[in-house]
């Protein structure tokens, strides 16, 4: 509770509705879960947001607004460092990000000098995949369902070492955990170098069992990278339970921290032996620090993460992760019975939390991304695989139920009639 009024007593001055948020927040304390319907609770959050009147954003999993607090923050630095860079940004400004990296770590369950605050999950992850060692004919796994900008960084390698990227195909929407690591399995040979896997997969939202996959590539002496871009402040986990060596995350999207902000944990012993993407002094080869020597950078950018961590602990981890379940859960169970809306997550929380992806037959995705936002003012992604095409719907704790509703009127008028 002390925590609560200390982030609500230091806030409060710049945005009187996280006060009385933090208050309201303290009088659930435990019952976390219990508050994922609580309707009032959830208008106070919303109130902490500055928000397009005119749109109903369910494309969060991109990128996601982040609070007033964190915003007024960003902009509070900013114009303090421009006073005079050289001494108060580099003076004043930047040794503030050994605070937020000690926060990250806490919240992630890792030693802070595992923890490095990068700019995206891409950078994070494409630290490790260039930075292992690969040589001719040197395998990393991964499948298709993974993030693009991945993609494009295998095939890169494969051009410039020779090595080669497998991908195997998962299933889609699985019931068990059990085929996804046997899929993984079945991609593993005696050349496989690296595996890629993602927590969350983008396209669906669907929650892989990372903990096995990391487990299976210690067995066989094989790293693991984690993909965490759509995991990290979504639901509630820590480093120990995935058991994994390398792991990136975007803090835009469900922490909803400042753009530009990411997280890459490295376990201790592994660091040295890992390049950086840009060349740090040799001094700094087995310190976390020397994946975040990118030159000259706004320090603000950083630092505003550390309210966007006193938002998410305010909220709670577990209340958060309820809330998105239960939007996800209200608009998606009134689709469930019309015969040609096709969902491609397991819609059960042990497989998925707050997002999803849902398709009509005989609509392409593109077309139904437009007309929702043309005729209903909804915003979504559209998402085209081999496997499938639909809608990747995400909504964010500052969503209202009168807008997944919408949604869902939506999209029952075009199964029903169509969008021509």
């Amino acid at each position: 509770m002390s925590a609560l009024k200390n982030f609500a007593s230091s806030v409060a001055f710049r945005d009187s509705s996280l006060d009385i948020l933090a208050a309201k927040a303290g009088d659930v304390g435990s019952k976390q879960e219990s508050t994922a319907q609580d309707e009032e609770f959830w208008l106070g959050v919303r109130s902490a947001f500055s928000l397009g009147p005119d749109i109903v954003n369910f494309n969060n999993g991109g990128c996601s607004p982040s609070p007033r607090v964190v915003a007024e923050s960003l902009k509070r630095q900013i114009d303090y460092a421009n006073k005079g860079p050289s001494i108060f940004m580099w003076r004043d400004l930047d040794p503030e990000i050994e605070g937020v990296r000690k926060r990250l770590a806490e919240v992630f369950g890792a030693d802070p000098e595992e923890v490095a605050i990068t700019r995206n999950a891409s950078e994070s992850l494409m630290t490790c995949l260039f930075g292992l060692p690969l040589e001719a004919g040197d395998e990393i796994l991964t499948t298709t369902q993974d993030y693009p900008r991945m993609i494009f960084a295998l095939r890169q390698l494969e051009r410039r070492v020779g090595a080669k990227m497998v991908q195997v195909d998962v299933p889609v929407a699985p019931t068990n955990n059990i085929n996804v690591v046997e899929a993984f399995e079945r991609g593993i040979t005696f050349r496989t170098k690296i595996i890629l896997v993602s927590h969350v997969v983008f396209m669906t939202g669907q929650i892989n069992p990372v903990r096995e996959i990391c487990d299976l590539g210690q067995r066989l002496g094989i790293p693991v990278v984690v993909d965490g871009a759509h995991a990290f402040a979504h639901f509630p986990f820590n480093q120990e339970s995935l058991n994994c060596d390398y792991y990136g995350s975007s803090l835009h999207k469900w922490l909803m921290a400042p753009v530009g902000t990411g997280m890459l944990f490295v376990k201790k012993p592994l660091i040295a032996d890992l390049w950086a993407l840009m060349a740090p002094d040799l001094s700094k080869d087995a310190d976390i620090r020397k994946f975040e020597e990118i030159g000259t950078h706004q320090a603000a950018v950083h630092n505003a993460i550390g309210e966007a961590l006193d938002f998410h602990e305010m909220l709670g981890g577990a209340r958060k992760a309820a809330r998105l379940h239960y939007l996800k859960s209200r608009w998606a169970d009134r689709l469930l019975d019309l015969k040609n809306v096709q969902f491609h997550t397991n819609l059960h929380p042990d497989f998925s939390c707050g997002f999803c992806t849902v398709g009509i037959d005989g609509i392409k995705a593109g077309d139904l991304v437009n007309w929702l936002e043309t005729k209903h003012r909804i915003v979504v992604a559209g998402i085209e695989h081999p496997q499938f095409s639909g809608l990747r719907v995400s909504p964010q704790v500052y969503s209202t139920v009168a807008e997944v509703d919408r949604f869902a009127t939506a999209m029952t008028i075009a199964a029903k009639n169509g969008i021509g």
